[in-house]
């Protein structure tokens, strides 16, 4: 398939721009959604997400809705999204996020990429995965050239019937869904079998609303390569490690050593 990038490509830039008068703007506000998905919130949305939930095939909707985080950068809808599976996992950071408060933000993502240049270049599904081992989930990644739409639906089933997790990470080309911008992350929480379609917790908010898509436009939309890691996107399916995120396990052998009166040096912020 046609390599695109890895950033998210929410900014203002030219493939924002595509189509638009000559005199384009210089800000948006919001982005119309292609006729081929159905808006989360319109009659046919709420349809969709009412029988699925009879059918026992929306139980993710709940934890992923209910810690919807929107990216705060347009390059970070990897972090976004993890910062939404994150919390919805009931994963303990081990460490502040404000005040007393341990709660994963972006900002608490500190390990395989740093920020500043997450910011700039956006995430692979690599890093992505890195990331979550990193902050205390276990985590099997798939490269939709070495799958198929079959093992790709059975996948977002078993997600999707597990209030708990495993939790399914979306990387997709936005272009082939119709929608402006490159490659994009985000959480999938339910699925509507008479009509194949899967619910997209879109975590660039400002742009698009949550939507259902037909599964195999989906997946195909996974199989397009990432020019930044020269494999296709994929999936990621995140479920709670048995053992404590490093920086968690950091902070408790500090608490311990300085039990024991040893010195101890400060953890990186």
């Amino acid at each position: 398939m046609k390599t695109t990038a890895s950033s998210c490509r929410d900014a203002c830039g030219p493939g924002d721009d595509a189509g638009a008068r000559p005199a384009a703007p210089s800000t948006f506000h919001r982005r119309p959604l292609p006729a081929q998905l159905v808006d989360f919130s319109a009659p046919r949305g709420r349809v969709l997400l009412t029988e699925a939930l009879a059918a026992g095939t929306a139980e993710a909707f709940f934890p992923l809705v209910a810690h919807l985080h929107t990216q705060a950068e347009p390059a970070w809808c990897g972090l976004g999204t993890l910062v939404t599976v994150l919390n919805a996992l009931q994963i303990d950071p081990g460490r502040a996020w404000k005040g007393p408060w341990r709660f994963f933000g972006e900002e608490l993502l500190i390990c395989c990429k740093a920020l500043e240049v997450a910011a700039a270049e956006g995430l692979t599904l690599a890093e992505v995965g890195c990331l979550a081992a990193c902050n205390g989930a276990a985590v099997a990644a798939r490269f939709a050239d070495a799958e198929t739409p079959a093992s790709f639906r059975a996948a977002l089933i078993d997600s999707t019937r597990a209030a708990a997790g495993p939790f399914l990470v979306a990387n997709y080309d936005r272009a082939a869904l119709a929608q402006t911008g490159a490659g994009h992350f985000s959480p999938l929480a339910a699925w509507h079998e008479a009509s194949d379609h899967a619910l997209v917790l879109d975590v660039a908010r400002f742009k698009y609303p949550p939507h259902w898509v037909p599964v195999d436009m989906l997946f195909t939309a996974m199989t397009t390569d990432d020019d930044a890691s020269g494999r296709s996107r994929g999936w990621l399916s995140l479920t709670r490690a048995a053992r404590p995120s490093w920086p968690a396990e950091a902070e408790a052998l500090a608490a311990r050593l300085a039990e024991l009166g040893a010195p101890v040096c400060a953890p990186p912020p």
